[in-house]
């Protein structure tokens, strides 16, 4: 595996404490990559930002707007993780569909690659850059635009399930799905648009639980107890 992409839930990266961010998580994320990238693997990461914003959840925001601090949300979550792995050894840049001033680039495929070349991790903030579209299209076609082998989808539960496990005991977790089938059980893995984004394009997803101990390492290393959804 050459190159792959992360996406990390804003949920996820709170750990218990549901909002805002757990430091030894986070940590332990980065220490992670970091051994990914000194075996040679390069890494570009996607933040959620639900661990701060839930736009759709307002009755009186607009929905431009609420996506909008959405988009924001995860420049938050990029900056703040990009330093965390900072501080275990790696270079990092962000990267932003829309001007940041100071705090971040702008996003463009040869600049990304650049960075890849030079062994540096890269964040992807800010989804599209256009409301409408959620975190889960923005990685898929960041996935896409640089090339990625595979999207990683760290998330707080361990994979897909036929039903939500924290209501029914007895839900049923998938190995492996295709993303056709997805779609067709309504199984919410990425939202519709992202589906088809990676149907479309041929790129799979595999889906795993980022709170299990060395998850990212094991998923890359074929030690997998997710779900992998196929193209």
């Amino acid at each position: 595996m050459r190159r792959i992409l992360l996406k990390l839930s804003g949920e996820a990266l709170a750990g218990e404490k549901k909002t805002g961010f757990d430091e030894e998580t986070v940590k332990g994320v980065a220490l992670q990559v970091k051994q990914l990238m000194d075996e040679g693997i390069q890494v570009g990461i996607v933040t959620g930002g639900g661990n701060f914003w839930r736009g759709r959840t307002s009755e009186n925001i607009d929905r431009t707007k609420a996506d909008q601090i959405g988009m924001l949300a995860t420049v938050m979550n990029c900056i703040y993780v990009s330093e965390i792995f900072r501080s275990v050894g790696m270079e990092t840049e962000v990267l932003t569909p829309f001007q940041c001033g100071a705090f971040t680039k702008l996003f463009s495929k040869d600049r990304a690659n650049r960075y890849f070349q030079k062994g540096m991790a890269v964040f992807f903030a800010g989804g599209t850059g256009h409301p409408y579209f959620s975190t889960d299209t923005g990685v898929v076609l960041r996935a896409i635009e640089v090339e990625a082998d595979v999207i990683l989808l760290a998330k707080s539960i361990d994979g897909v399930y036929d039903s939500d496990p924290k209501i029914n005991p007895n839900a049923k977790k998938y190995d492996e799905l295709t993303i056709d089938e997805v779609v067709a059980q309504d199984l919410q893995v990425v939202d519709m648009t992202a589906s088809i984004l990676a149907r479309d394009n041929k790129m799979p997803m595999w889906v795993f639980g980022l709170n299990e101990e060395n998850s990212i390492v094991n998923t890359v290393k074929g030690n997998f107890s997710g779900t992998k959804i196929t193209v």
